[in-house]
């Protein structure tokens, strides 16, 4: 999920529009009150951006009523991760929730999700959860799934919202869905960059203005990447990697060129739709960025995938 905050302490009306949930009993209070079932979900951990704006809207055009959680998941923390670290900035949430239209924030603390604390119970991400993201956190997918599947079932959500820059959580996410029966449609949306590329994240608050200057590189090797799509996946990989290697102060984690369903490397062979994808740490910040590619001839730079590819 996206990053971080507190939760209120009661349902109040934050507008004539928005109500503000914390607790199951005001969720379901507000959930019925709402026409139709309609609705779709745009699941956050607050510090809420311009990308976190941008799925709200697309929410808003697609469904008559949209839900925004606000929840700092802790199962999807490791030992090494520090929670406490996430920005709270509920007002500021707040003002984007009411600009885009939203009908209800459920921003529970852990205690409403966790009613038991630690679930005895988890979704497990499978093999897909260990690969990249997951090999630098260990069950950080798992505990994603687990919450998602949670809020999927608490909002009554027939539609859920995901940025793309997530790429492989929004791949198990997918995946959660169909092989669990969910009854929702996952709707993929396009990363949302700054003017120089950057790609917007609740994590480059972090950043200092040098380690910032030097987080470009990220989205500087995507594009170089992408600019060589029609001559295959060696001419990306190397293109890629050039920038990368010109920027000793970006600590590279991986940069792969894989199948968007499976996240295995694609072969030289290989024609059709590839994640390029980034992970490194800049300062004290771990940063991650992708791009969906369309390799071979006539291909280039996607904003995402194919609804086919999606479900394959």
């Amino acid at each position: 999920m996206t990053e971080a905050t507190e939760a209120p302490q009661s349902t109040e009306s934050a507008s004539a529009a928005t109500v503000v949930a914390s607790t199951r009993d005001e969720l379901r209070a507000a959930r019925a009150a709402l026409t139709g079932t309609d609705v779709a979900v745009v699941m956050t951990m607050g510090a809420l951006h311009e990308g976190h704006a941008d799925l709200l809207r697309r929410a808003r055009e697609s469904a008559e009523h949209v839900i925004l959680t606000i929840f700092l998941n802790p199962l999807q923390f490791g030992p090494k991760e520090d929670l406490s670290r996430y920005p709270r900035t509920f007002d500021d949430d707040m003002e984007i929730a009411r600009a885009q239209g939203v009908d209800i924030v459920f921003a529970p603390t852990p205690d409403v999700v966790y009613p038991d604390g630690d679930p005895g119970v988890r979704v497990s991400a499978g093999p897909l959860g260990d690969m990249l993201e997951g090999k630098s956190r260990p069950g950080h997918f798992d505990g994603v799934l687990t919450v998602v599947g949670k809020l999927l079932h608490l909002t009554g959500a027939r539609k859920a919202f995901y940025g793309q820059k997530d790429a492989q959580q929004l791949l198990l996410i997918r995946r959660m869905v169909r092989d669990l029966d969910f009854p929702v449609e996952v709707v993929s949306v396009p990363t949302v960059r700054e003017h120089d590329g950057l790609a917007l994240s609740s994590r480059n608050t972090y950043l200092t203005e040098s380690d910032r200057e030097v987080a470009l590189c990220l989205s500087r090797a995507l594009a170089a990447g992408a600019e060589q799509a029609a001559y295959g996946p060696s001419a990306i990989r190397r293109a890629a990697r050039a920038v990368l290697v010109e920027e000793p102060l970006a600590l590279v984690d991986y940069l792969v060129l894989v199948h968007p369903s499976t996240l295995q490397d694609v072969p030289e062979w290989y024609r059709g739709e590839a994640l390029l994808a980034v992970a490194a740490r800049v300062g004290t910040t771990r940063l991650i960025d992708n791009t969906p590619i369309l390799v071979g001839p006539g291909g280039g730079r996607l904003d995402v995938f194919s609804q086919a590819d999606q479900e394959s």
